[in-house]
């Protein structure tokens, strides 16, 4: 299972672990090595432990240099697969919902190296998946926004109901497009919601990625802190 931490990948491992033709066994996250810090989430590792430990999976770190560039991840993921793939491993989970250029990256990249990729959330409308992770008691915190499409006051809020009534026109609700990134403390699959804090809230910025008409992009971060 390709782990974010986030609601997306949350809602995607509740359906893998309900799906007869599955076997979780591992949990996969990138993860910024000198930092310690989930990439893009921002996430301190401890939580990302702490997620791991309350779903009983163990927890396999992709731990990427500052700033690497694609050849360089690729390589790092190929390393990291291997050892998965020798104890069994066939097919890699994803929380992807509708972005085809990436469905296809994904794919093309686990084929070259024999493993399939698996999308349970794919295409399923966005009301109908955010709907669901209410109802089903996931609970989940903003720790990720993107200032291009939402401002500071949106980071560090509980991802419920209201938050998503507030969300302005045209921000995709799911996030999809990187608007926002959250930290999931509690789930079905949970034994036990994990308490956290909100520490500092920091604006970060980051080179404008090529064809960006713009020089910089920039990012609200949310710190999470363990509160037991």
């Amino acid at each position: 299972m390709n782990w974010s931490g986030g609601k997306d990948s949350a809602l995607a491992l509740y359906h893998a672990l309900r799906d007869p033709a599955l076997h979780v066994t591992e949990l996969l996250t990138s993860v910024n090595a000198h930092h310690g810090r989930v990439s893009m989430h921002g996430v301190r590792t401890a939580l990302l432990e702490a997620q791991a430990q309350r779903i009983g999976l163990p927890l396999t770190q992709l731990r990427l240099p500052e700033n690497p560039d694609m050849a360089a991840y690729e390589q790092l993921m190929r390393a990291t697969l291997a050892p998965l793939q020798a104890r069994g491993v066939a097919r890699s989970v994803f929380g992807d919902i509708h972005l085809e250029d990436l469905r296809r990256y994904r794919e093309q990249q686990l084929a070259a190296v024999g493993l399939e990729a698996v999308f349970p959330l794919w295409q399923r409308p966005n009301a109908e998946l955010l709907a669901e992770y209410l109802a089903l008691g996931f609970r989940a915190v903003v720790v990720c926004v993107n200032e291009q499409h939402l401002d500071r006051s949106f980071c560090g809020r509980e991802l419920n109901q209201e938050f998503l009534r507030d969300l302005p026109p045209g921000i995709d609700s799911c996030g999809e497009n990187g608007e926002y990134h959250s930290f999931v403390y509690d789930a079905p699959y949970f034994s036990s919601p994990i308490a956290v804090q909100r520490g500092e809230l920091v604006r970060r910025t980051y080179p404008a990625p090529n064809g960006s008409s713009s020089t910089e992009a920039a990012f609200w971060f949310q710190d999470l802190l363990l509160a037991d």
